[in-house]
């Protein structure tokens, strides 16, 4: 009799205390208001391009609480919840007297509680201020908060609520994180089977766990699949055919991919609830899956990092920092992606096409593959074999490195350097140096994003282009200044589009290049289609030598295989842009049929410029400059046509003081008389003129 008199005084008095509230007792509202700020704390989430998530972060209490809202679950386990829960949600004020009576009368005809009277606004106030206990006190403040929740808040929003904070046994709290838990998928989409599991959890959790309980589990479900209401929802005949399909009986790990960035993105802004990024969630898995299931086959303590990204937007959408981020035996936490390194032969192709813009070469030309001597800096191939005459693509597809240093010691590692710079690219230059010719073999330092930016801008038909993750910066498009021209960027990609694929690969219709740095420390490859550019790291995050590791051998494997596994298509090359054509070495000009250097250390093949050709003074001109009567002379303007710049003058055989880059002089005489001046272009060719001074 004491527990049916406190029964009955409990539900009198959660009558009469709603019935307050709802008639207006705002002085009480506002001095009490509910917790709702606490519903704020949900895990953090790291989302792909398209909103799927990458990774989530557990709650400073430990727990996966994944932020839900009704638009992103499936309608029908809307319907089913709300049919089995609180049929009346939508009209009753958070307490719903109906269900109140009916519970009240239960009690006193069977001598216990039969059904429960809590909405859905109830539970809300409960998950969001968790009682102590199953007291009327406690009962009775429940009923308080969903009244003054109903007062804040619309019916979605109170829905909301619930899909986030619902427990689902462990840590699992909110809808989302049970779905992607037990079936590996986001809610948007349940199965009649998956939704009413989801419904019947929250009541009991932790007794009907399905990883611990699947016996509970299926028992609980059958309860909501059994409920006429649900039955209107999910239509006749559904519920028997869910009722035999099988209980998942594990809990899977919830998404994390791409873990260095997530952690910059957490490290960037701290307790932020949503981090946007560019990456794609399809390319990021499969990425992912070869640089483990590669690193495995390399052996221990390499690791592997692989950067994608779209050349027409610049966006990143593959990012894999390392092998395994928790694998400690390689360094799995440090992100290779943006760590500088000794770039190998991968910056050959940038050299090339300066010598292709400059008119340098062309595909066919010959180069020497020998021995040489560039002022200290004797440059040998790779397998320390020469190949003697080859064409311009022989070389680049074959990586020498003689002809290689001889291009770039023609346009210049300065230029070279200047052009990265269009790319936003900086390499690092040993300390106290500048730029010189073993920039072209990998004696500077680069980051393998930069390295991908770079080949994004050449893959792009020339035209710089910024990438971006959303996390460390944003992509897009780099002024005006080309990287390369488009038939210099064109003429380079059609000759690294015909390079063999790697033992074992199938062509996929990439250009790509490789590279190896000195010591066998880094094993790289940059490979591109007409849509898309990836670059591969190979090595040990603690710069360790690893003998035989190239680039070729390790890194082109992988590169393939990630195209092939990223689920991107192939997409072909643009068409050639004007004026871009191959020349067969018949048709070649006599000035391109072989690339070789003067004793002035000029390339042969840019002697296309006339000689230089001295219009002023003209020869037997006489010149009054005031050279008599003991008054200083007046200088001699010197002006010339054609040669190639720098200059050098001379008056009567003596040098002037300085070279000289234009075409235009000076020259003041010691005195009057005959005089003979001459200049000498970079070429070695001079011009002389005999003049008269008065």
């Amino acid at each position: 009799m004491k527990t049916w008199r406190k029964m009955a005084i409990g539900m009198t008095a959660a009558v009469l205390a709603a019935a307050a509230i709802a008639f207006g007792l705002d002085a009480a509202d506002r001095a009490f208001p509910p917790p709702l700020e606490r519903a704020s704390s949900v895990s953090s989430e790291v989302l792909d391009a398209d909103g799927q998530l990458l990774r989530a972060f557990a709650t400073t209490e430990g727990r996966w609480r994944l932020e839900t809202s009704v638009a992103a679950v499936d309608p029908q386990f809307i319907g089913m919840l709300i049919a089995y829960e609180d049929r009346r949600f939508y009209e009753h004020p958070g307490v719903d007297p109906l269900a109140l009576g009916r519970s009240f009368l239960q009690f006193l005809t069977n001598g216990r509680i039969v059904s429960g009277a809590s909405t859905l606004s109830m539970q809300v106030a409960r998950l969001i201020e968790p009682r102590q206990g199953r007291s009327f006190s406690a009962k009775l403040l429940q009923v308080v908060r969903a009244i003054q929740i109903e007062r804040r808040l619309g019916k979605e929003e109170i829905l909301d609520l619930y899909l986030t904070h619902a427990p689902y046994g462990g840590n699992l709290e909110g809808v989302r994180a049970a779905s992607l838990a037990y079936f590996g998928k986001e809610p948007r989409r349940l199965t009649v089977a998956e939704a009413a599991l989801l419904v019947a959890l929250p009541q009991l959790p932790e007794r009907r766990r399905p990883d611990r309980n699947i016996e509970a589990a299926k028992a609980a479900r059958e309860r909501v699949l059994a409920r006429a209401a649900v039955a209107e929802v999910i239509g006749e005949g559904e519920a028997e055919r869910a009722a035999m399909v099988s209980i998942p009986p594990t809990r899977r790990q919830l998404p994390a991919l791409a873990a260095h960035l997530a952690e910059a993105a957490l490290r960037k802004e701290p307790g932020f609830p949503v981090h946007r990024t560019t990456l794609r969630r399809e390319v990021q898995q499969g990425l992912e899956a070869v640089a483990r299931e590669a690193s495995a086959r390399l052996g221990p303590k390499l690791s592997i990092a692989m950067v994608m990204a779209d050349i027409r937007t610049g966006e990143i959408i593959g990012d894999v920092g390392s092998a395994d981020y928790f694998d400690a035996s390689r360094s799995g936490w440090i992100d290779m992606t943006r760590v500088t390194r000794s770039p190998g032969s991968t910056l050959k192709p940038f050299i090339y096409g300066l010598a292709f813009e400059e008119g340098l070469v062309s595909q066919e030309t010959i180069m020497e593959d020998r021995p040489a001597d560039f002022f200290g800096y004797r440059p040998r191939n790779f397998d320390m074999s020469y190949q003697g005459d080859v064409s311009v693509r022989q070389a680049l597809q074959l990586s020498l490195n003689v002809p290689a240093v001889r291009l770039l010691d023609a346009v210049g590692p300065t230029r070279l350097m200047a052009r990265f710079r269009r790319a936003d690219v900086r390499p690092i230059l040993p300390p106290n140096e500048t730029p010189g010719l073993a920039i072209g073999l990998g004696g500077v330092g680069i980051t393998l994003k930069d390295l991908v930016q770079l080949y994004a801008g050449l893959a792009n038909r020339g035209q710089p282009i910024r990438l971006g993750d959303g996390i460390h910066e944003a992509p897009g498009v780099l002024g005006d200044a080309a990287l390369l021209e488009p038939v210099a960027a064109w003429n380079v990609t059609d000759i690294l589009s015909d390079v063999l694929p790697p033992t074992g690969s199938r062509q996929r219709g990439i250009a790509y290049k490789t590279g190896t740095s000195y010591g066998y420390r880094d094993a790289w490859s940059v490979g591109f289609d007409g849509r898309h550019v990836l670059g591969v790291w190979v090595g040990r995050p603690d710069n360790g030598a690893v003998p035989g590791l190239t680039g070729y051998g390790a890194a082109a494997p992988i590169l393939f295989e990630g195209f092939a596994r990223s689920g991107v298509a192939v997409t072909p090359f643009p068409p050639a842009p004007p004026g871009a054509v191959r020349i067969s070495p018949a048709e070649l000009p006599i000035s391109q049929r072989r690339f070789s250097v003067t004793a002035a250390g000029l390339p042969s093949a840019a002697l296309r410029e006339p000689p230089p050709q001295i219009v002023y003074p003209p020869e037997g001109a006489r010149v009054d400059l005031g050279a008599g009567g003991g008054r200083p002379s007046a200088p001699l303007v010197l002006k010339l046509q054609g040669g190639r710049a720098p200059f050098r003058w001379l008056a009567n055989g003596r040098p002037l003081p300085e070279l000289s880059r234009r075409r235009t002089g000076q020259w003041v005489p010691d005195g009057g008389g005959f005089s003979t001046l001459t200049v000498i272009d970079a070429a070695g060719r001079a011009a002389s003129v005999r003049v008269f001074v008065e």
